[in-house]
């Protein structure tokens, strides 16, 4: 379309020059040697042929932005005088496309942009538009007020200058708000240009070193993660009120057992009303995936097996429940064969998810096997059995009832190796212990709570390392969290009778529970796997979610 109308438009000029040449010879015969009138024609001439070209380059301008540009130069850089050789015809038929030079000065400044070195680029990337000299001078004490002891790197910290309080302030913010992983710059991605004067002799001995590095963490059973080391400060606890957990379902009856699964979305919420609910939880809008209705039995406690596959339910009943996570299928377990238990609604659950311990009557714990449902064996205590907690990665058990001794079960030789007196206790109610096994705290039924170093009481020191006494009421339930820096306990007797204790100074902290805010009567409660969030079930049917700052994942 464009070349036809390039030919039309230059017979129309042809045409129109044939007219604009006979014209002034017409008038030469007419106007006999009037030098002046032939100027006067020859400028008119040179205007409208001026005229003409500036209308084809507009022309030809606006096709080229329109469908881009369809008559490329030959050569890029050339000066218009160089394109612009020929005669006076050859300039009517050809023209100088003059966009090139812009495009042309673009992809010189990217080239001139190239040239500049990486560190040169983020030199000027990280010159800061402003900057305050009033910072140095200025002292902060974090200490006086409340918000801004979560700024503190060490307990008995509380002066510091301007500019490092405003460093401060910006870790604080990217640890609450962590950015998407994908949009992070990777430092490790800059390339050393430098290696491209290494010789082969140097690149053959770094293979060889990278494969020796390798061997050497094949023949190691350490962690390959360097894990975060950050302490949580007493005190102060950090944390946000989210949306109940079960707040598309909530329960008609009261909350006896909470837990996460271990991939730290999926939640279990179980009652008297006799459904076991699941929620993903993610803090806003905790989808509820499923729930199971138990026609014959009142839970009284349900746990996921570490593993994941399967969630075991018990309540005051001669028989218990698997539920199948793979299968989503309910099997019917029991009663026991040879026994006469009425009741198995208290279990623990071992950490390798081989074995369910149930608490029996006059003394007995009853051994099943997670896989054959079947009874392994029986251990047999002094007194009667109400707390039980696993240790040593199942290979150990603790037990404590009504005699106020704390039994150590070793599971490999189904004995006794060991027993002590819990101090102060009367009648114990509640076990647990912390994940890396060096801990295990002891509840009564007076409110008070031990907390032990188990090497050294399977030592023979009876000593407590603490006595926390900030219950007055029975403990119902302990847990610790994943990295043993919280102890949760609490009380079903009285309202919002909870409380975390900061494990390294083995204090309380201060601003937990809230105060604006009623838990009504805690039953039970669980941390998720990272940490990052902590549900608390209630008398109320109600499922509370918490998330805990200072964890970063879930």
């Amino acid at each position: 379309m464009s070349l036809i109308s390039q030919n039309a438009r230059t017979k129309a000029k042809k045409t129109q020059r044939e007219e604009d040449i006979k014209e002034p010879l017409n008038h030469e015969e007419v106007e006999d040697g009037k030098d002046s009138d032939d100027e006067a024609l020859k400028a008119k001439k040179r205007k409208r042929e001026q005229s003409e070209m500036q209308q084809v380059r507009e022309m030809k301008k606006l096709e080229s932005f329109l469908f881009g540009s369809l008559y490329s130069p030959v050569e890029f850089g050339k000066e218009d005088n160089e394109a612009e050789i020929g005669d006076k015809k050859s300039s009517d038929l050809f023209f100088t496309d003059r966009s090139a030079n812009n495009v042309l000065s673009i992809y010189e400044e990217d080239a001139d942009i190239s040239e500049e070195s990486d560190d040169d680029r983020a030199a000027v990337q990280r010159k800061p538009v402003w900057v305050d000299d009033e910072e140095e001078k200025a002292t902060i004490n974090i200490a006086n007020v409340n918000r801004l002891r979560k700024l503190r790197k060490e307990e008995d910290e509380d002066l510091i200058s301007g500019s490092e309080y405003v460093s401060r302030l910006r870790a604080q913010h990217v640890k609450l708000n962590p950015g998407t992983d994908w949009a992070q710059i990777d430092s490790r991605s800059k390339i050393d240009r430098s290696s491209d004067d290494e010789s082969d002799e140097e690149n053959e001995a770094a293979l060889n070193q990278g494969n020796k590095d390798v061997d050497d963490i094949l023949r190691t059973n350490e962690d390959l993660v360097v894990k975060s080391s950050s302490k949580l400060l007493p005190g102060h606890v950090e944390y946000s009120k989210l949306v109940d957990a079960n707040i598309q379902d909530p329960s008609n009856g009261p909350i006896n057992s909470v837990q996460f699964h271990r991939n730290a979305q999926l939640l279990l919420a179980t009652g008297l009303d006799r459904k076991l609910r699941f929620f993903q939880i993610d803090g806003k809008r905790n989808t509820k995936i499923q729930s199971i209705f138990l026609e014959d039995c009142p839970i009284r406690k349900a746990a996921f097996l570490p593993d994941g596959s399967q969630v075991i339910l018990s309540g005051r009943r001669k028989f218990f429940y698997s539920f199948d996570l793979v299968k989503a299928k309910v099997d019917k377990v029991g009663p026991l064969v040879g026994r006469e238990e009425k009741s198995l609604e208290n279990f623990e659950v071992s950490p390798d998810s081989k074995l369910v311990a149930f608490v029996g009557n006059e003394g007995y714990i009853f051994l099943v096997s997670t896989k054959t449902k079947q009874l392994v064996s029986t251990l047999k205590m002094n007194g009667t059995v109400r707390s039980l907690a696993f240790a040593e990665d199942g290979q150990q058990l603790l037990s404590g009832g009504g005699d106020g001794q704390v039994y150590h079960w070793d599971l490999r030789t189904m004995t006794c190796m060991h027993k002590g007196v819990d101090e102060g206790c009367i009648n114990s109610t509640a076990l647990s212990t912390s994940p890396g096994g060096k801990l295990f705290a002891a509840g009564s039924d007076s409110g008070i709570v031990n907390i032990y170093n188990r090497e050294e009481f399977l030592g023979g020191k009876r000593k407590p390392i603490k006595t926390i006494e900030n219950l007055t009421t029975k403990v119902d339930f302990m847990k610790f969290n994943h990295d043993s820096q919280i102890l949760a306990i609490c009380s079903g007797m009285k309202k919002s009778s909870l409380k975390l204790i900061h494990i390294p100074s083995y204090t309380v902290f201060s601003n937990w529970p809230p105060p604006n805010a009623s838990l009504s009567y805690p039953r039970c409660l669980d941390f998720s796997p990272g940490g990052g969030f902590m549900a608390v079930g209630n008398s109320a049917g109600k499922v509370l979610l918490y998330k805990l700052h200072h964890y970063q994942h879930a």
